[in-house]
């Protein structure tokens, strides 16, 4: 499964704003992207302030955003934006519906994972269940109706229940029904655009591959 493996603050940095994929080190000091407000590499800082972008440059730019705050690379990033184009209702809606839908997007969402990255993990080492069957793959995308639960022992257990309390301040969205006791999520209905916790114009991601 191919995943990015380098330093993951360099592309928040890159982007110019917090994608938060640090999980809580996001929002303290030590977040590099506070400290340093500027592109990596040697000549970030020198610039002084951005560029202003092309039409292009910000349609790029949004589908890097949104690629890097899922966790997705480009291969499988144009998989799910041909598959919103081929299904009803409009394409740049579906695609972000889509990649909420992921497993690992779920256990994130519920806050059971600090970053995507880390929910990536959970579901990875079989800590999930989907409608009472293991499921392994981050990518699986989750139906109405649909029943997750987390289940794991001892040291792991004590991991998620670490993970839920430093996470309480971020609110399950309300496509979710999320039950403590048990780690058990429920699909109350599929995500829409208003449930996403951040500022994506999924348009300019529509123009840029419809040329």
């Amino acid at each position: 499964m191919a995943r990015y493996i380098d330093a993951v603050c360099r592309l928040c940095r890159r982007q110019g704003e917090k994608l938060f994929l640090k999980g809580t080190k996001c929002n303290t000091e030590k977040c590099p992207a506070g400290k340093r407000a500027y592109a990596p590499g040697q000549h970030g800082e020198g610039k002084g302030k951005r560029q202003k972008l092309s039409n292009y440059g910000l349609q790029l730019r949004e589908k890097q955003k949104v690629k890097r705050t899922y966790g997705v690379l480009e291969k499988q990033f144009r998989k799910y934006f041909k598959l919103a184009s081929r299904s009803k209702g409009v394409t740049g809606k579906v695609l972000l519906q889509l990649l909420e839908r992921r497993l690992d997007n779920v256990i994130f969402r519920i806050g059971l994972g600090l970053s995507r990255s880390q929910a990536r993990q959970i579901v990875r080492h079989n800590f999930v269940f989907v409608n009472a069957k293991r499921v392994n793959i981050p990518s699986f995308l989750i139906e109405k109706d649909d029943i997750v639960q987390v289940k794991a022992k001892d040291k792991a257990l004590t991991k998620l229940k670490d993970n839920l309390e430093l996470s309480k301040d971020r609110s399950v969205p309300g496509w979710l029904e999320f039950k403590v006791g048990d780690l058990t999520a429920r699909v109350l209905r599929l995500p829409e655009k208003e449930d996403i916790q951040q500022n994506i114009q999924e348009q300019l991601i529509v123009e840029l591959y419809s040329k």
